[in-house]
């Protein structure tokens, strides 16, 4: 069986209470950041896919999905400080 003192008891407290400021830190403006970079590395990387391993027409879709990732990407970027 396991007991808890009071210290522990304390210490997870202070530890969720850290927790939860760390979270409310992130505003939607860092969430768009956040947000505008991930979509930036998955159209870096289907562009990537479509120029060096697939040599038929199906590298010109996955160029083109890349293009559309970019393009949502920017959108993210201008909506920043505006939500």
């Amino acid at each position: 069986m396991f007991f808890l003192s009071k210290k522990t008891i304390f210490a997870f407290r202070l530890t969720t209470k850290n927790l939860r400021i760390k979270i409310m830190a992130m505003n939607k403006n860092t969430v768009l950041a956040w947000a505008t970079f991930i979509m930036i590395f998955v159209g870096l990387a289907l562009i990537a896919l479509g120029a060096f391993r697939y040599d038929d027409v199906a590298g010109w879709g996955f160029a083109a999905v890349g293009i559309g990732f970019f393009a949502i990407a920017w959108v993210f970027n201008a909506l920043k400080g505006r939500v």
